[in-house]
């Protein structure tokens, strides 16, 4: 008898693992699986406040499915290490039993994440932050989706703020991996099909300590204008910090990558006229979302801040349209919520929409980044292009 108790008692726990379900039948639990070390690390704080933010307004509307609270559960993904974030994500499917995840960062461990924990477990992941175009075509089974648009748009806008500010030729250097690589190849051909000339590509390694010979090859090309596709705390930065140091560019452009205090803290007045795109906008979302942020006690303007709250008012918003917390009915509700038709619900209207979820009738949240996905579960978005002035980043335009 007690063979066969142990066995049942076995086979219970696996079926909750399995679908998600929870312990305490009045906690949800989200992971948030982003690098709170790494390269991004001065970048992470906001990324959970914002989705904490989202979580925090689902749990005291009280009416996320007969008054369940959303508990966030942090895991480090650190952007770099596959396997480290790989070991991060199957502890919060398994151990802590997350009903969806919001993350990873980015496009590598973003990667590896879905396509060896998140898609084979049915776990919905919504990332805030990886950019990388080959995600667009990633085989998800409808389980992954970001709030941020992929660098084939980027690389666009890039390069037609590059082009409208009178540079004809440029210098690539990018950070070796997916996001680095995707960005770099979708700036170069858009450039250049614009009539630009890109006199080298070059790769750069994080974490080194000293990056002379990489910016003397670049320098070498004879371009006067460097883009840095990068890290802001790694070696986006030492590839700024060294070309300075050296003379040896003229002016300098980078993506969202490269936007955080802590390169104008670190690197100081050299930054100033550094010209970087950021996904965002400047809608009546994106003001109120703002307001939400400093009220408590964070900045809402900060990189990927605003789509991390987002992300996580998807995941509660979605469970609520499926009357269930499970990893599957969740994720059968993502598109539903977030596009057309059904009632506009935006930041700090949660338990709106909530509320209209629970009476059977239709929202579209476009949130705080007017989000609205595309068949493959990404949105197109807009983006801020930005320039240091003064010590810090001053808003130029929205494309």
């Amino acid at each position: 008898m007690r063979g066969i108790l142990a066995a049942a008692l076995a086979g219970a726990v696996a079926m909750g693992i399995a679908s998600g379900a929870q312990a305490d039948s009045h906690v949800v639990k989200v992971g948030i699986l982003i690098g709170f070390t790494g390269p991004i690390e001065s970048l992470a704080p906001g990324l959970a406040d914002g989705a904490e933010l989202a979580m925090k307004e689902v749990s005291d509307s009280g009416k996320l499915l007969d008054g369940k609270v959303v508990e966030s559960v942090r895991a480090d993904s650190t952007c770099i290490d596959s396997s480290a974030a790989t070991a991060a994500a199957e502890r919060l499917i398994t151990a802590d039993r997350v009903a969806a995840i919001m993350g990873a960062d980015c496009s590598g461990v973003t990667t590896a994440v879905a396509n060896n924990v998140a898609i084979p477990n049915g776990v919905v992941m919504i990332s805030p932050s990886a950019t990388s175009p080959a995600l667009t075509t990633i085989d998800d089974n409808g389980f992954f989706f970001r709030t941020v648009p992929s660098d084939a748009r980027q690389g666009q806008v890039l390069a037609d703020i590059v082009k409208g500010r009178g540079v004809s030729e440029v210098a690539i250097s990018y950070t070796n991996n997916d996001y680095g690589k995707g960005l770099a190849d979708s700036f170069g051909s858009a450039f250049e099909a614009g009539g630009g000339s890109v006199a080298m590509t070059a790769a750069h390694e994080d974490g080194k300590a000293d990056y002379s010979a990489e910016v003397a090859a670049l320098a070498a090309s004879g371009a006067k204008t460097l883009m840095i596709f990068g890290y802001v705390d790694q070696g986006g930065k030492g590839v700024m910090q060294t070309a300075l140091d050296l003379g040896a560019f003229d002016n300098f452009f980078g993506s969202d990558g490269m936007v955080g205090d802590s390169l104008i803290a670190n690197v100081g007045e050299g930054t100033e006229g550094l010209v970087t795109t950021l996904p965002g906008g400047d809608s009546p979302g994106a003001a109120s979302f703002h307001v939400l942020a400093a009220e408590a006690g964070f900045d809402g303007s900060g990189p990927f801040v605003a789509e991390s709250y987002d992300a996580a008012a998807i995941i509660a918003l979605a469970m609520q349209a499926a009357g269930s917390t499970g990893r599957a009915a969740l994720q059968s509700k993502v598109m539903e919520v977030t596009n057309a038709p059904g009632e506009k619900i935006g930041p700090g209207e949660l338990a709106k929409g909530l509320e209209i979820l629970a009476g059977g009738g239709d929202i579209d949240y476009v949130g705080a980044t007017d989000v609205e996905f595309n068949e493959v579960g990404e949105t197109n978005g807009s983006y801020k292009e930005q320039e240091i002035k003064g010590g810090q980043y001053v808003l130029v335009n929205i494309h």
